[in-house]
């Protein structure tokens, strides 16, 4: 049986999640309370119903109770979005997600009990402050204690290298997760698994796990 869920806020990051939620195969139920919202990604999703999330009924008219989880994506109506997470938890929903915008809507809903807090501003900035600090740096993923996994172009010093030379963990403490083969912009595929004899070449990507000093460290040596 696929899985169930709601999300509640359709503006750009909503929509977004609908449709990758529903491009996986997962039954979506999509949620606003601006019709223009709901008819914009009616086709995209199994159900898209207009209603007023703060509004403990009609949210239970919808089994809410039933999904598998809820996102509420609710962007710039932060009254809104704090009601509706009450009401979810009032309901008792299996799984709540809820967007914040800043510290201290964050600590508000951590306070409320909301483990999951999705915060796609500060993740995109802090992207874009990677790639201005260290150009070949494609994604950066912060991870606690310091820790990120990172998508970094393969420097010219390294190309025609394998990985055992390289040394990654030995030199630099760095785990490799795996390679992607690219041209250009354009990702064509994930190496998978990699072999210590797999040798490195230009329009390859290293992601990459480690601390983050120990990652600038590597970058800064062969970039």
């Amino acid at each position: 049986m696929a899985e169930k869920f709601a999300v509640i806020g359709l503006g750009q990051f909503g929509r977004a999640i609908c449709k990758k939620l529903s491009a996986k195969g997962t039954e979506v139920i999509a949620i606003d309370i601006d019709e223009d919202r709901v008819d914009e990604i009616k086709d995209h999703v199994s159900y898209a119903v207009q209603l007023d999330s703060t509004d403990k009924r009609a949210l239970e008219s919808q089994n809410i109770s039933e999904m598998d989880a809820v996102i509420v994506s609710i962007g710039h109506n932060f009254e809104g979005m704090l009601l509706t997470t009450v009401k979810l938890l009032e309901i008792g929903v299996k799984r709540l997600v809820a967007r914040t915008q800043g510290d201290t809507q964050r600590k508000i809903l951590e306070k409320m009990g909301v483990t999951e807090i999705l915060s796609p501003e500060e993740e995109v900035g802090i992207n874009v402050a990677e790639r201005l600090m260290n150009p070949s740096m494609l994604m950066c993923m912060p991870l606690p204690d310091n820790y990120e996994i990172v998508e970094i172009t393969a420097p010219k010093s390294v190309v025609g290298r394998t990985i055992k030379d390289l040394g990654l963990l030995s030199k630099y403490r760095l785990n490799l997760v795996t390679l992607i083969e690219s041209s250009g912009n354009v990702e064509l595929h994930i190496k998978g698994v990699i072999e210590d004899d797999e040798i490195i070449k230009e329009n390859y990507v290293l992601v990459v796990f480690g601390l983050t000093h120990d990652v600038e460290r590597f970058i800064d040596i062969n970039g």
